[in-house]
């Protein structure tokens, strides 16, 4: 059904952004290629590379000489390292464009991936909407479809991502509409300039990388907005089976997964204490301004997240693990 999508005639122009912190060279190239091959001239205001204090050479005189043939691309470079949260902030603030489009530096865009998601949030200025992720083999580099039929993001209470089945009652007729989605999996996302700052960003005192998609999801829809993922757009990710570079000492994905809870879970964060009771003790920073943020922009409680968003949740992953039906031993 893609291919007979009709999509309004005036688009929005979008930044793209792409952190990267020593990237392979043929993937951040393959990333850049594809974007400039399969997205229409007029759309793109600028591609933003923002380099993460990567110490690779070929990610230093040799890439700014290969990118000066694509006028619309400049690069960024931080003074240390940031982490992938405050480098996306950092190319978020520089850019020019109606709409910020994040892209991970590993990544191949399919055909006519923008004009999708351009559409929504031309429809509707406060939507954020992603990408469907397909695969790129890690091993051999081929891409291959996503696997299965598209589902929403999800969460179990230990906050780990999950995919769930869309509900019944919110499958379309035509499957390649977007659909609602009560968080996003990670880094591949568009939503409208002006918007994101309204809504704060991303909160500035998460550190290096985890819990910012969390964030960002839950900001969005407790706070006036929606998001959906897009069947017809499609972008290849290589998932990597181990990461090219050391993370900073000291950082932990526990800290921000903590942080993103006190800020906008209220009392559902005790679920994620109860499974995980090292989080307990953890301090998550100063959060004052994000509750203020919270405050000012009068978004609603995670209560009425949990009934009007993310209502089928529990189903799979329920907040109460129910007794076990049956118990014993297995004996060989």
């Amino acid at each position: 059904s893609c291919k007979h999508k009709v999509y309004l005639e005036t688009l929005p122009n979008t930044s793209i952004i792409i952190p990267f912190h020593n990237e392979g060279w043929t993937s951040l190239l393959r990333t850049i290629h594809s974007i400039i091959n399969r997205t229409p001239d007029s759309l793109i205001a600028e591609i933003i590379l923002v380099d993460d204090f990567s110490d690779r050479e070929h990610l230093k005189e040799k890439l700014e000489e290969y990118m000066v043939r694509f006028a619309k691309v400049r690069i960024v470079r931080t003074k240390k390292r940031e982490g992938l949260i405050r480098t996306r902030l950092l190319g978020a603030s520089l850019a020019r464009g109606e709409v910020l489009t994040f892209l991970d530096s590993h990544c191949e865009v399919n055909v006519n991936w923008l004009p999708p998601l351009l559409n929504q949030i031309a429809l509707n200025h406060k939507t954020i909407v992603c990408p469907m992720i397909d695969v790129i083999d890690h091993n051999h580099f081929g891409y291959e479809a996503q696997a299965g039929d598209a589902m929403r993001g999800a969460f179990d209470w230990e906050m780990y991502y999950k995919r769930i089945p869309i509900p019944p009652e919110l499958q379309r007729a035509d499957p390649s509409d977007p659909f609602e989605s009560p968080v996003m999996a990670g880094g591949l996302f568009a939503v409208n300039r002006k918007w994101f700052w309204e809504l704060g960003g991303y909160d500035p005192g998460l550190e290096i990388w985890g819990g910012e998609q969390y964030e960002i999801s839950f900001k969005v829809w407790m706070c006036g907005g929606g998001m959906y993922d897009v069947p017809c757009s499609r972008v290849g990710h290589i998932y990597r089976k181990y990461v090219p570079y050391k993370v900073p000492s000291g950082t932990s994905l526990a800290r921000n997964l903590k942080r993103v809870a006190e800020t906008w879970m209220d009392e559902f964060a005790e679920y994620i204490y109860q499974r995980r009771p090292e989080y307990r003790h953890l301090s998550t920073g100063d959060i004052s301004a994000q509750k203020e943020l919270r405050k000012h922009l009068k978004c609603k409680d995670f209560k009425w997240f949990m009934a009007a968003v993310a209502w089928d949740v529990p189903k799979y992953y329920p907040p109460v693990e129910p007794p076990p039906a049956a118990w014993g031993e297995v004996r060989n």
